[in-house]
């Protein structure tokens, strides 16, 4: 057979080809699966999380900002480790971004407080001076969309086995108890924050956009 093949070049190149490729597959789909799981101590996104990364998306956050460290010194000095693909495993669209017109967050949660991120969603100026960053003010005035991150996060259990509900991880029950551990989780950042209409507003049982932008700026680490 083998020197039928190399009197055939054509198919000997073919031969070849199959081989190497499937040689490749073996070796590579293990190994890019065992990196694609979860890293330890990673856990899905909490309603609350979740709805605050509705906001994230919905006000195209990810158009200025990454959540991608890089390999490189000049970048892991600034923002820590780098990032690896097991930190994604829940993310649902990834919103790694290739483009920083503001500094990457994938670790802001391990260095800015409640009181920091209400400052700067109000007035960037206010804490990065020369800021070029526009308020959002509206996300003090709106409130988050509890419902349809509930809706997302029962989804993403059932139809890819997010591991809501296990030990050590977030709980979701049913609506009026995953409407329990979101206020709990809500109250937790509002009585860290200084604007009165938004503590008003949850003592009537509102949860506006910028605490639930928080809870998940918070969540990344």
């Amino acid at each position: 057979m083998f020197s039928w093949l190399e009197k055939n070049p054509f198919f000997f190149a073919v031969f070849v080809f199959i081989f190497i490729a499937y040689a490749g597959i073996v070796e590579i789909l293990p190994d890019f699966a065992d990196r694609a799981r979860p890293v330890e101590h990673k856990k899905p996104y909490t309603v609350l999380q979740l709805a605050g990364r509705h906001v994230y998306i919905s006000d195209s956050c990810n158009a200025c900002h990454s959540q991608l460290i890089r390999p490189f010194k000049s970048e892991t000095d600034r923002y820590g480790m780098y990032s690896v693909s097991g930190e994604f495993a829940y993310d649902r669209p990834f919103l790694w971004g290739s483009k920083r017109t503001g500094p990457d967050l994938a670790r802001i949660g391990n260095y800015r407080s409640v009181d920091w991120h209400e400052n700067h969603m109000k007035d960037p100026v206010s804490v990065v001076p020369g800021s070029i960053m526009p308020a959002y003010v509206h996300m003090f005035n709106k409130n988050a969309d509890i419902e349809t991150a509930y809706a997302e996060a029962v989804t993403v259990k059932k139809v890819f086995n997010v591991p809501y509900d296990m030990e050590g991880m977030p709980k979701l029950g049913s609506w009026e108890e995953a409407q329990a551990e979101v206020r709990a989780e809500a109250e937790a950042i509002v009585s860290q924050m200084k604007d009165q209409d938004v503590k008003d507003a949850f003592a009537r049982g509102e949860i506006r956009q910028i605490v639930a932008l928080i809870a998940y700026l918070n969540s990344l680490k």
